[in-house]
Parts: C-alpha cells; sequence; structure tokens
C-alpha cells in the first residue's frame, strides 16, 4: 500500500486537526522526520491544502507544484489530487497542524525549514505571493518557533527583485561589517548546502529547495560584494 493511499484510507482521522497531543521528538539531528510518520507527512499535506486556498483560489499549477515538491510518483498523480481534496476540506486550521510539527521536530530547524521552503514554493506557483499567503507563511512560521529576522531571510531567498534585500537573504543588517556578512554567508552555505541537507538525510523533496535557496545566498552575497566594491577580494 502506498503513502497516498494510506492517506486516502486514513484521511479523515489524519486530517483532523482535533485536540493537540503531547508529542516529543525523539531527539534525532538533521532534517529527516521520525521514520514511518505519516502524521507528519498528513500535516505537510494539510498545511500544503491551506496553503494553495490561502488566496482564496486553488489552481492546477499549485497542485502540480505540491506533487513536485513531495515527488510523488506519476502512477499516483490521481491519488495526490484526492489527497489534496481532501486535506482542504477536512482541515479545521492549519495553525494546529503548524504548532504540532514546531513542537515535535523543535530540534530540527533544518526540516521545518525545509517545510517552509516547500510551503513557499506552492504560494509562488501561480506567478504571485499575495498578502493573504504571506500572512499564513509568517503565521506557519511563528507557529515553528522561528523569530522575524529568520522568516525575513526565508522569505527574501523566495521572493521577486522588488523585496529581494540581500541583507535580509542573509541576516545581517545593512551596517553590518563586512567579516560579519562574510560569516554569515559560509554560516548559511553550510547549513543550507544540498550536500549537506542530503547527507542530513533530509527527504527528497527539499533537494530543489536547497539549490535555489544556495542559489539565492550565493547572489545575495555577490550583491552585497559587488555593492561594497569588493569583488576582487579572496574570501
Amino acid at each position: 500500500m502506498s503513502l497516498w493511499t494510506t492517506l486516502l484510507n486514513s484521511g479523515r482521522r489524519l486530517f483532523d486537526s482535533g485536540p493537540e497531543p503531547d508529542l516529543d521528538s525523539a531527539g534525532a539531528d538533521g532534517c529527516a522526520p521520525d521514520p514511518n510518520d505519516v502524521g507528519f507527512t498528513a500535516a505537510v499535506v494539510g498545511l500544503g491544502a491551506k496553503m494553495a486556498a490561502a488566496d482564496g483560489l486553488v489552481s492546477d499549477s499549485e497542485i502540480m507544484t505540491f506533487a513536485r515538491v513531495f515527488r510523488a510518483p506519476p502512477e499516483e498523480a490521481d491519488n495526490v489530487r484526492r489527497v489534496f481534496a481532501l486535506a482542504r476540506q477536512t482541515v479545521r486550521g492549519y495553525e494546529a497542524y503548524a504548532r504540532r510539527i514546531g513542537k515535535r521536530y523543535r530540534d530540527r530547524p533544518c526540516l521545518l525549514e525545509g517545510v517552509l521552503d516547500g510551503l513557499f514554493q506552492i504560494a509562488g506557483a501561480d506567478g504571485v505571493v499575495t498578502d493573504a499567503e504571506l500572512v499564513y507563511l509568517e503565521t506557519v512560521s511563528n507557529a515553528f518557533g522561528f523569530d522575524p529576522a529568520t522568516f525575513r531571510r526565508i522569505r527574501a531567498s523566495h521572493l521577486g527583485p522588488e523585496r529581494d534585500d540581500p541583507y535580509h537573504i542573509l541576516g545581517v543588517a545593512h551596517d553590518a561589517t563586512f567579516p560579519d556578512i562574510r560569516s554569515a554567508y559560509r554560516r548559511l552555505m553550510s547549513d543550507h548546502h544540498p550536500d549537506r541537507i542530503v547527507q542530513m538525510g533530509a527527504p527528497r523533496e527539499f533537494e530543489d529547495a536547497a539549490h535555489a535557496k544556495a542559489a539565492a545566498i550565493t547572489a545575495a552575497y555577490a550583491r552585497i560584494r559587488a555593492e561594497r566594491g569588493l569583488l576582487v577580494r579572496q574570501d
């Protein structure tokens, strides 16, 4: 039985926000959820479905992006659509799911950021991220335990040039010294390099977002260096 069939068969129970259980993570390091944690998958599906519906309209491109982000096999396409539709109908509140994931995996921020990256990809699937979608994303980020500066950095790594502040992407102040900026760049690249994400056991669906984020971090660093006339400087 595939994961998507399991989600369909148990959907109304798994997608019922209900009372929050007193869950604790197993204390494992890295970017991977606990093995066979179908509840985690159901929660992420619920968050993805609510993300797509945050602006009042669910597009085919958002459903396709959801399937791509979670790398569902082509033969499961119909089941993915059914699971997605079921989650939209039965999840009463996304905040409970976000708090549940944040509580269970609070010691694995890499995993939580990967989930938020996926939600950003779904939000941008139709070519625009609306204010309602940004409110949704920030609410999820808060529930995951991320502070405002971390959310600004994650947001800036996904949005277009209008809001693409390189300092926000690196999580540093505009008046930060160059050594501080370089240290922030190296730390972020170490934390978010796709190879490291994979080595830490992240689900395969996080890889595409990790590549995009690494590219955004590198571009932001290059832009700051150019603005400060440091392109010829060796790191």
